[in-house]
């Protein structure tokens, strides 16, 4: 059965950005459009996980290992100003300002399925911009394969790079044609309001048919490559994290089943459900890997 708007929409009053933080006025808008008023065709009718479940229940390991430490301490990071630099096998390599790679104009809101490799999962309603705008912008070269990507790196804002066992920065990567799929976005916030520290702020990725580590957060530098880039997790423990990171329900974890996801705000007895193979986007992206073994290219 189709939700109705007031089902899939927790907040009905959705702000733009500019509007937020300026005056803070209103800005009424159907989910299955973008603030820019055209249709997202992506979007999930699936019933949206609150405000305060999406801001207080993360992994963020900059901020603490624990799901509330990201919440309670990662407000002392400053996400303005804020660049990226771009570089490797592109045209126009440099420095460029959020407000330039996903300016107000350009959002669209995109409710996604997000899968953690942990087996929870929510529904997030995003905004932001097509990667594969941003890599246009800086004019990608044909020869290159890859994207990677590097999490900022600040000690005095970041408690979490006091301790712990990944080898800073945090590191992510993409192929060329994942990173250019139309799925694929640079989040700059969620629910209509400014992206918040905990979730990643000012920008980070969200590839909603991979598994929430791949959606790497606080973004400082996109690179353009031909070689495969080395990624976190997969440096930490290769034989449990893949490069590619699909959610597929037929490959566990070697730790636990990957079968069923428990769906964060569902309750102590709100049960498990099955977990679809990439995450339900199989219709979009399965086509990016055929011939593949999601088994041993997990």
């Amino acid at each position: 059965m189709k939700l109705t708007w007031s089902q899939v929409t927790p907040e009905a009053t959705y702000l733009s950005r500019r509007s937020f933080i300026a005056a803070g006025a209103a800005v009424i808008a159907s989910p299955a459009f973008g603030l820019s008023g055209k249709p997202s065709a992506f979007s999930t009718e699936e019933q949206q996980n609150t405000l305060d479940e999406i801001t207080n229940y993360n992994n963020f390991y900059e901020f603490g290992t624990g799901k509330t430490d990201p919440a309670r301490n990662a407000g002392a990071l400053k996400t303005s100003p804020w660049s990226i630099e771009i570089g490797g096998m592109v045209d126009r390599p440099g420095s460029y300002g959020v407000e330039d790679l996903a300016p107000d104009s350009a959002l669209e809101e995109r409710i996604y399925r997000l899968r953690c490799v942990e087996a929870w999962s929510m529904v997030i309603p995003w905004l932001g911009v097509t990667l594969a705008s941003v890599l246009e912008k800086a004019g990608v070269q044909s020869g290159a394969k890859y994207v990677s990507f590097q999490t900022a790196v600040r000690p005095d804002e970041m408690p979490g790079l006091r301790g712990g066992y990944i080898e800073w920065p945090y590191r992510e990567g993409l192929r060329l044609d994942e990173a250019m799929h139309p799925l694929t976005i640079l989040a700059t916030g969620l629910y209509g309001k400014v992206l918040p520290n905990q979730n990643g702020a000012p920008i980070r990725l969200v590839v909603p048919w991979k598994y929430g580590f791949k959606s790497i957060k606080s973004i400082v530098a996109i690179t353009l490559t031909d070689q495969q880039p080395q990624t976190s997790w997969q440096m930490l423990q290769p034989s449990e994290y893949g490069f590619y990171a699909n959610v597929n329900p037929t490959v566990d974890h070697p730790r636990w089943s990957q079968a069923t996801e428990r769906r964060i705000g569902a309750g102590l007895f709100g049960g498990r459900e099955e977990t679809l193979m990439f995450n339900g986007y199989a219709e979009q992206v399965a086509s990016l890997y055929s011939g593949m073994d999601l088994a041993k290219n997990y």
